[in-house]
This record gives C-alpha cells, sequence and structure tokens, in this order.
C-alpha cells in the first residue's frame, strides 16, 4: 500500500515538473542563435527544444550506420559475426544434443551407438574434455581396447582430466590381468588424488598381492587421515600388514625383527588369532613365559581357537600330561561350554588316559554339534576304554558325514584356506578371511555315505547311531581318517592304544 502510495506522488511530480517546463519555456523570450557558413539561424525556446532532441537522433543514426558498415567489414574480412554466432550456436546444440544421447547409449548399455553418438559430440563441441571421456567409456563397452586406451591416454595430457586418464588406463590393466603395470598406475592415480576412496582401495589391495606390506601399511595411513575408514578397521587392518611384515621377516631369518613385528601386531589387534600366536612364539623366544600366557589368555577370551592351545602348550614342551592338563585350567576356565575348550580338554584327559574323564569332558558334543574331529575323538576314546573295533569303525564312519568343523573362510568368496593369510589366494581380497564352519555340501560318493555304519559296524554295540544325510564339506576328510585308521589298527601293539589324539596341544 505504501509502495503504491509512493509511485502515485512521484508521477504527479514528474507531470507537475514537466508541465512548469513547458510553461515557462513557451513564457520566455529570446531564443537560440546558430551561425552556419555566414548563415545565422534564430530559434525560439520551443524550437531550440525540438533541434536539440533532432540532433540526438540523428547523432543515434549515425552511430547504428557506422556500426552496420563495420559489421559489413568484419563479415567481409571473415571475423566473428552474428551470422557465424548463428552457425556457431547450431553446431553447438547438435554438439550438446549428440553428447547426451551418447550417454544415454551408454547408460542403456548400447556400446556402438554411444560411439558414434560421442564422436559426432567432439566433431561438433571441439571440447575433448568433454567428449574423450565419453568416447573412451563407449569404445570400452563396444569392445575397441585400443581405442579405449589411446582416448584415456590423451586425456592423461591434460591436466585437468589427467587423473581420470589414469585410472581408466589402470582399470584396463587390471581387466587383462596385468596387476605390475596396474599397480604403478595404481599408485600415480593416488598420488594425484589421495581422497580418492576407490582409488585407495585398489592400491591397498594390489600392493597386498604383490606382498608389499610397507606401502600397504603406508596407504592405509592415508586412508586414514582422509576419513576413508573407521579408526577401529583401520586398526585391525595394519595389525594384518604388521602380521604379514612380521612373517617376511621370519623368512628371512631375522627372529628378532619378528618378534617385535609380531608383538606390534598383537598389540594393534589383539583379537587376531595368528598374530597373537606369532607373538606368543616370540615371547616364548626370549625365556619370558609368562608374558606369552597372559597374550594366549586374552587372545583365547576372545575366540577360542586350536593354533592359540598349540602355542599354549609350547610354553612348557617337556611337561607331563597330568602338569599339562594342570596349567590348561588357565585356557580351560575361560568358555567352559565352548566346543573347542570341550575337545581341548577330551584330548588333554586322552593324553593323560583319563578316558571316563574325557568322554565327561567331551559331553554330548558328538550329537549336538558333531565335527571330524570330535567324533575321532569319540573313537579315541572308545578304543581307550577297550571297545571292540567294530564300535571304533563306526564312529569312523561317521567322520566321514559329518562337518570337518571351524576352518579359515574368506567372507567374500566361502573359499576354504588350510592356514590364515592375509589375501584370499581365490578371489584376492584382502583381510576377509574369518574362522568358522562352512556350508554343507553333497558328497560325491556312489550310494552315499548311508551304509557305511552296516558295513562297518555301529558306533555301539547296543545302539544304532543315527547318520546324518549324505553331506560333508567341500575339504576331503583323508587327514583326520588316515590318523583315525591308526586308532583301530589291530596290529598294533596294546601298550599303544591309549595314546591316539589329533590336537598338537595335547601331543606336544
Amino acid at each position: 500500500m505504501l509502495w503504491s502510495l509512493i509511485k502515485i506522488v512521484v508521477f504527479v511530480a514528474v507531470i507537475a515538473a514537466l508541465t512548469w517546463g513547458a510553461s515557462t519555456l513557451l513564457e520566455s523570450s529570446g531564443g537560440l542563435q546558430v551561425t552556419v557558413m555566414g548563415t545565422e539561424f534564430s530559434f525560439g525556446p520551443l524550437q531550440s527544444v525540438i533541434a536539440v532532441i533532432v540532433l540526438v537522433i540523428a547523432v543515434w543514426l549515425l552511430l547504428k550506420i557506422l556500426s552496420l558498415l563495420v559489421a559489413v567489414w568484419h563479415f567481409l574480412n571473415g571475423d566473428e559475426t552474428a551470422l557465424s554466432r548463428h552457425f556457431d550456436r547450431n553446431r553447438e546444440r547438435k554438439g550438446y544434443e549428440a553428447l547426451s544421447q551418447g550417454l544415454m547409449a551408454l547408460a542403456s548399455g548400447e556400446g556402438r551407438l554411444a560411439l558414434s553418438k560421442a564422436e559426432k559430440a567432439d566433431k561438433y563441441l571441439e571440447k575433448p574434455e568433454l567428449t574423450n571421456l565419453l568416447i573412451a567409456q563407449a569404445a570400452e563397452m563396444a569392445g575397441d581396447r585400443r581405442k579405449a586406451e589411446e582416448t584415456y591416454r590423451k586425456l592423461v595430457t591434460n591436466e585437468s582430466t589427467r587423473f581420470v586418464g589414469v585410472r581408466g588406463i589402470m582399470k584396463q590393466k587390471l581387466a587383462e590381468g596385468d596387476t605390475d603395470t596396474a599397480l604403478k598406475l595404481a599408485e600415480k592415480a593416488f598420488a594425484l588424488k589421495p581422497k580418492h576412496e576407490e582409488t585407495g582401495d585398489v592400491l591397498l589391495k594390489l600392493q597386498a598381492e604383490k606382498e608389499d606390506w610397507a606401502g600397504a601399511r603406508q596407504t592405509l595411513n592415508t586412508k586414514l587421515k582422509n576419513g576413508q575408514m573407521p579408526r577401529d578397521v583401520h586398526k585391525r587392518r595394519d595389525a594384518v600388514l604388521a602380521l604379514s611384515e612380521a612373517k617376511d621377516v621370519i623368512a628371512e631369518g631375522n627372529s628378532i625383527e619378528a618378534r617385535e613385528a609380531a608383538i606390534e601386531a598383537n598389540r594393534l589387534s589383539p583379537d587376531l588369532i595368528p598374530a597373537a600366536v606369532m607373538a606368543a612364539h616370540g615371547y616364548i623366544d626370549q625365556g619370558r613365559p609368562k608374558y606369552a600366557t597372559r597374550l594366549l589368555k586374552k587372545a583365547w577370551d576372545v575366540q577360542p581357537h586350536p593354533d592359540l592351545a598349540a602355542a599354549f602348550a609350547a610354553i612348557q614342551p617337556d611337561e607331563s600330561p597330568k602338569e599339562r592338563l594342570k596349567r590348561f585350567t588357565t585356557l580351560t576356565r575361560l568358555h567352559p561350554e565352548h566346543p573347542e575348550t570341550k575337545m581341548l580338554l577330551a584330548e588333554l584327559n586322552i593324553a593323560n588316559e583319563d578316558f571316563p574323564q574325557a568322554r565327561r569332558s567331551l559331553g554330548n558334543l558328538v550329537e549336538t554339534d558333531p565335527t571330524a574331529r570330535s567324533v575321532t575323538l569319540m573313537a579315541a576314546i572308545e578304543r581307550g576304554e577297550g571297545a571292540s573295533d567294530t564300535v571304533i569303525k563306526g564312529w569312523l564312519a561317521r567322520a566321514l558325514t559329518v562337518s570337518r568343523g571351524p576352518q579359515w573362510i574368506c567372507d567374500n568368496c566361502q573359499h576354504i584356506h588350510t592356514n590364515w593369510k592375509p589375501v584370499c589366494e581365490n578371489c584376492h581380497s584382502f583381510d576377509t578371511l574369518a574362522w568358522k564352519t562352512p556350508p554343507m555340501s553333497e558328497v560325491a560318493m556312489p550310494g552315499g555315505v548311508q551304509m557305511l555304519p552296516l558295513i562297518v559296524g555301529s558306533a555301539s554295540d547296543n545302539q544304532v547311531v543315527p547318520v546324518e544325510p549324505s553331506t560333508t564339506t567341500s575339504k576331503s576328510t583323508s587327514d583326520d581318517i588316515e590318523e583315525a585308521e591308526l586308532i583301530v589298527d589291530p596290529a598294533e601293539d596294546a601298550d599303544n592304544t591309549k595314546a591316539t589324539q589329533p590336537s598338537s596341544a595335547a601331543s606336544h
């Protein structure tokens, strides 16, 4: 409302000013006298105003005519004109239209169409920083790797697109399996753009594959500084790399450095079982068994594992079975219901020739969570208690049908490894191995294994042991069966019938 009032007041004031000016000119006397080449022209007040307006219009028209003449001269000279700008805008429109169609074709998976549209856009736009990337990606999709690599190399020459070009060639080399060249390109790309998360992951993976543990740790620290990795994940992976460095040092024979590297790896990640085992052996070599005991106890509290038990046994390798059973109480009182604890106690009691206690320690594990190891232990207990070969063979037959138990399995591809490794030997993923039970798969045996208990005898004289479906893990059970056959060998001396067990912890 106020603004409308202001506009009305301003309008009235302007009209009043014009009216006052016109009336003043009409009432004034005199005028304007202009002499041109001896001729005198006299103008009245109103005529003077009109003459000034006409003069302004004439000057404006003169300037327009001059600019027209200049434009004609530029046109005849080949310089930029409105006509040339029209044609340029038309080419630009066609170029961006082709670029848009090329992007749509690329997203739709039509490589050949995308390549033709990209080349058309390059022809019209003449902006290689825009079109070269589309040409390279379209050529890759169309299967023309040579053209794609040539285009990526053009991108490398431009500072603004250098990273894109290096990364593109790196991905091509990875697809071709040339990991050596890909590693060098990944290092270059990561140096150009350290905050690019995907490039950092590729570089870390390649460095781990090439066992460049020092370089991988440096890359890992850079990713942490750039905020690309949670601190707990960095701590775990740094421990894995430190452990890998320690293994390399051991291979080179530098025991002192190996111990230090293993202890550092365990300090970084106490739950990393291989690091705990290696660090414990380092303390044992230093003559510091208390440190080894404390370290292994802490790792066992996180996750019981047979390698930890074997390392714990190595602390006092010459002790008697009874002394070992007593000393192992430090571990077995932690997680007493864990299957690994039960099997460890059973093995220790078998070594101590206390077979009834071994049976009690094993409990109902062979029924609730049967594995080849627990069932083989049951066969050893039966043998130690004087059971017939038929009963023992029944347990061994059942060992063919049950799981092999927890193993080192890649979370990415489910590949089973005999020993822990920092990089999966199948899919080359870094830090993906976990200690867990693999999925069961159908056993390839004519007729299955359901008839085995009937062939070799049942697990008990008075009870037929239920046989699981014809399933087993993908890993062969020959090692367990070969070891278990020693238990039921009729030719074996009777004095040695009570001393067979599969665990390294009880046999040390």
